[in-house]
């Protein structure tokens, strides 16, 4: 009836709100549309803003609300949960009315002042109130509050469980029921009477351990020990039931201690691992697990014995039953390992395969992190967690035994991995930081442990924690294997011990790795002896250089200047061959370590690539030294131009007081000169190679074709990598050789094109400077030494060459149609280059005619009569310069006569000339154009390997090509400019050539 009137009673309403809104007028309409939009407006502009607060905030008498978010004050008798989240009722209040939204309590009557165990009934006690008000029953009895149908009873009662036989039961934990005792306890009674000791709830017969155990546990690293709480309720139990019962779970949880503590072994035989140890010499007599000695009957695997270098027998002497192969058919890459799971009691939980989260705990994607089992590639993952992360996560650690698994279908095989764990000690000595002859290799493992450093209860907060801070695997080939066969792979785990100061901010580092290793003793070996042949050879070259310049400087004496030349001559040799053995190092390693099927070679660690790069250095520092000395030689050679141009008509002038005119000779023109030196000028710094392309093309193949790819530390030589894949680190190795080889090549490839193409086809500066010295009928002189150096024959065969272009053109059409002689220095010889060895005589007077140029300060636009004086002796001197050496060449001077021959061979290969000229200076016939010695163009081997060394040295530093790059070709263009700027000053100085007018 109530229901039809509230449904006859709505209906009207609704009508009447219909028909209202018929009726409503649009100037309303308008007003309501306006309201809605200011309302509107007026809300999407409003800042929402509220106070923070945590559960922690709020007081006593207060919950807090998930859902506003704030403390929300609690009814009435009513206190805060345990969780902080809800409202119960206060001590001695019993629930009666809930909603599943909120509470009421009401206080018990006197006569019933206790509150059931679930809090929603009243009950008389028969004994006291818990500080809880619940009833309370004496030790060994239980609490019965509700018959068999659930009825309340008026009045608690507490039972008294019947420990006797036949029943043998006791009080539950919760002290609600009666179950059996455990099986410790005598057949005829559960009481543990002495001398039993009653430990962790069994019943221990006397005569067994020793109740004095030690359940500290040492953070050496803090230099402190803490009394764990878990260790004080269950290493004796633990320890006393594995050894006196042979409990399996109980021993599980003892090696658990023992391995919380490091594995560390001291004198002290009543922490975890001297009693677990105690227990192991116990059972000597006892057969062994899995036919291993170290594996003793119901007790983990901790240990792998205590003999010396035994550390060394187990990881390197027999090869493990699994091979691996980078390509065909028989490809095996992947690494299957498959970890046995204990929690902190010593219960089993599962079979594991190692991978995704169980030993990399940094967050990462799942692709990446399976990279890690990809045997040859070299990962490594590294992340900084939140110590209060940690301690939400990992409340009670898990224990692995790692094994590695060999396959088969049917009877799959198991190869254990042993443990290195750097923390381990040996009678306080950290003995697995020493050499591999002390280790001593464990098997269980973990990664965080937040539980043996709580000190007052297990719910306390750790006062440290244990975090595994360096988890790596390492894999070892065995020498000279051409199979792919491996040693058993060693896990090295480095722990490290937090101080909880504030969890909140403090982080701990996590690093894993997997890494490959081989024998690299040959290897270096090998390069040891390259480097004492080929250093021993460059010794020999370099004293047949010094000998050689000894000769060309004409000084019999060894003095310290010779000293310092030879290590001059060694420095720029030795750089050489540490090129070449660094070079070839490289390059080996790139082909074989990428190409190979089978693994038979592994990359270096990057701890034993410190030496190579030493080597990368001292070749960088040695060649640095040899480009500075050539160039400073360069930019400090003697230069001269002689002119052959003689006067070819007769000028006429009026002399004061004489009637009839006097006809002097014309001068002849400077500017064949200035064009000649210009020329020479701008050649200095000529190459072989474009410097820029050669920067522009590497970077090309590097990074552009991703050639840099192939310098990565795993086996697979794709240049295209998807973006998801893991990319390993660089070897230092293979980035070298890969950047130096293709910098030689490309550098290769522009001379050979530079010297078969372009030179024959497009031009050749060279040639085109000693046929511009032919046309311009000037010669040119360099001595490069004391008493060598380089002789360019430009005089005319037409005996000038200040002239018109009809006349000109018209000798150029008669040499090209052989009407007039050639040019070579000597009849009917085209030679016009020459390597000159002069006799001291020769370069005596040409020093003495020279020695005003040393007096020169340069030309000036303002000269006063003193600097005119000097400037006309200058003069002078150039003239007196340029007919002596016209004269020497032309053979006017008896006893400074020459003589012109070919070289010898060996006098080629090696550089140094047999005769001395004593009598007669020698020219050489020299094709080959050797005064380009004097360039960069003569030594494009120094300043390819100076570039390509330049270049390496930057990107080993930097692991960037790109800028290497730009450093290399800042360097180029700075030492560019040093050469060409001191060479045109030494040039204007050597030949008296104004440098205004070299441009």
């Amino acid at each position: 009836m109530a229901h039809r009137l509230m449904g006859k009673s709505r209906e009207p309403l609704f009508t009447m709100a219909t028909g209202t809104l018929r009726f409503v007028s649009h100037s309303s309409k308008l007003s309501v549309t306006v309201f809605l939009l200011l309302y509107i407006d007026s809300t999407r502009c409003q800042q929402f803003v509220f106070p923070f607060k945590a559960p922690s905030d709020c007081s006593v008498e207060e919950f807090f609300d998930i859902s506003s978010l704030s403390c929300v004050r609690c009814g009435a008798d009513q206190r805060q949960s345990t969780t902080g989240l809800s409202c119960v009722c206060k001590t001695g209040y019993q629930t009666v009315l809930t909603d599943k939204a909120s509470i009421t309590c009401q206080q018990c009557p006197t006569n019933s002042p206790g509150v059931t165990l679930d809090g929603f009934g009243c009950i008389r006690c028969p004994g006291g109130l818990s500080d809880e008000g619940k009833c309370r029953c004496p030790e060994g009895q239980i609490l019965v509050e509700r018959d068999l149908s659930g009825h309340l009873l008026p009045e608690a009662r507490c039972e008294t469980c019947q420990g006797s036989a036949p029943a043998l039961s006791v009080a539950n934990s919760n002290s609600d029921r009666c179950e059996r005792c455990q099986a410790t306890f005598t057949n005829s009674s559960c009481v543990c009477n002495p001398p039993n000791i009653l430990a962790g709830g069994l019943c221990f017969p006397p005569g067994g351990l020793s109740t004095n155990v030690n359940p500290s546990v040492s953070f050496a690293q803090l230099k402190f020990s803490v009394q764990s709480a878990w260790f004080v309720k269950n290493l004796y139990s633990s320890s006393a039931a594995c050894f006196v019962f042979s409990n399996l779970t109980a021993c599980q949880a003892l090696g658990n201690m023992c391995v919380m503590n490091m594995h560390s072994l001291s004198s002290l035989s009543t922490d975890a691992c001297g009693l677990f140890n105690s227990i192991f010499r116990s059972r000597a007599a006892l057969s062994s697990t899995q036919d291993i000695s170290y594996w003793r009957g119901n007790l983990p695997w901790l240990y792998y014995g205590d003999e010396p270098g035994l550390a060394n027998r187990v990881l390197q002497t027999e090869p493990a039953p699994i091979r691996f192969s980078f390509r065909g058919k028989s490809k095996n890459t992947e690494i299957k390992l498959i970890a046995a799971v204990y929690n902190v009691k010593g219960e089993f939980l599962r079979w594991e395969q190692v991978g995704g989260q169980n030993l990399q705990l940094c967050p990462e994607t799942k692709a990446k992190q399976a990279t890690a089992f990809s045997f040859g590639t070299a990962y490594q993952q590294s992340c900084d967690l939140s110590v209060a992360k940690v301690l939400e996560s990992y409340p009670e650690p898990l224990f692995y035994d790692v094994f590695m698994d060999l396959g088969g279908e049917k009877d799959k095989k198991l190869l254990p991995l042993p443990t290195l764990v750097y923390n381990q000690q040996y009678n306080g000595r950290f003995v697995n930081q020493e050499s591999m002859q002390d280790w001593y290799l464990s098997r269980r493992m973990f990664l965080i442990d937040t539980l043996s450093g709580r000190e007052k209860s297990l719910s306390s907060l750790p006062k440290v924690i244990r975090v595994a801070s360096s988890v790596k695997i390492r894999f070892q080939l065995v020498p000279r294997t051409q199979e792919g066969k491996v040693f058993a792979p060693l896990m090295s785990v480095t722990y490290r011990d937090v101080l909880i100061t504030d969890a909140n901010t403090q982080t701990v580092s996590m690093k894993f790795a997997v890494e490959y290793e081989m024998d690299q003793s040959e290897a270096r070996i090998k390069t040891d002896t390259a480097l004492g042949v080929l250093g021993g050879l460059a010794v020999l070259y370099s004293l047949l250089k010094t000998i050689s310049w000894k000769r060309r400087i004409a000084s019999p004496l060894i003095d310290a200047e010779t000293m310092v030349k030879f290590l001059l001559f060694y420095a720029g040799d030795l750089a050489n061959v540490f090129f070449i053995v660094t070079v070839g190092t490289g390059l080996y390693w790139l082909i074989f370590y990428k190409a190979q099927q089978f693994v038979s070679v592994l990359l270096p660690l990057p701890v034993q690539e410190e030496q190579f790069v030493t080597y990368i250095g001292c070749a960088f520092a040695l060649k640095a030294v040899q480009f500075l000395h050539k160039l400073i030689l360069q930019v400090s050679v003697d230069v001269f131009l002689i002119d052959w141009e003689r006067p070819r008509n007769k000028g006429s002038r009026n002399l004061p007081g004489v009637g009839d005119p006097k006809r002097d000779p014309a001068p002849v023109s400077i500017w064949r000169t200035y064009f000649v030196a210009n020329e020479w000028n701008e050649i200095q710094t000529t190459r072989k190679i474009n410097p820029t392309f050669q920067i522009m093309a590497v970077l090309f193949f590097l990074e552009v074709l991703r050639f840099s790819n192939l310098s990565l530390r795993d086996p697979w030589s794709d240049l295209e990598r998807p973006p998801q894949a893991y990319v390993p680190s660089y070897s230092l190795i293979l980035r070298y050789g890969l950047a130096a080889t293709l910098w030689l090549c490309i550098g290769c490839l522009q001379v050979i094109y530079f010297t078969v193409f372009h030179e024959h086809f497009v031009e050749d500066k060279i040639c085109q400077f000693v046929d511009l010295c032919s046309i311009s009928n000037i010669s040119v002189l360099l001595l490069s030494h004391r008493c060598f150096g380089y002789y360019i024959h430009g005089r005319s065969v037409h005996g000038h060459a200040d002239t018109n272009m009809e006349e000109m053109n018209n000798n150029l059409k008669r040499e090209a149609e052989s009407l007039c002689g050639q040019r070579g220095l000597l009849p009917n010889t085209d030679i016009q280059t020459f390597q000159v060895s002069l006799t001291t005589h020769v370069r005596s007077h040409y020093d003495r005619i020279r020695e005003p140029f040393y007096r020169r300060n340069g030309p000036s636009r303002l000269m006063d009569a003193g600097s005119a004086h000097q400037f006309d002796q200058n003069t002078r001197a150039y003239h007196n310069i340029n007919h002596f050496l016209g004269s020497v060449i032309d053979h006017a001077y008896p006893e400074m006569d020459y003589i012109v021959k070919d070289k010898l061979m060996l006098e080629r290969v090696i550089g140094m000339e047999f005769l001395e000229p004593i009598e007669k200076s020698i020219f050489y016939n020299d094709k080959a154009h050797s005064f380009s010695d004097v360039l960069f163009y003569g030594n494009e081997a120094t300043l390819l390997i100076f570039d390509t060394l330049f270049f390496c040295v930057v990107d080993l530093g930097s692991q960037s090509f790109v800028l290497a790059s730009v450093l290399t070709f800042a360097q180029q263009m700075i030492f560019r400019s040093i050469r060409h700027r001191l060479g045109r000053r030494n040039l204007a100085n050597k030949t008296l050539v104004d440098p205004r007018f070299l441009i």
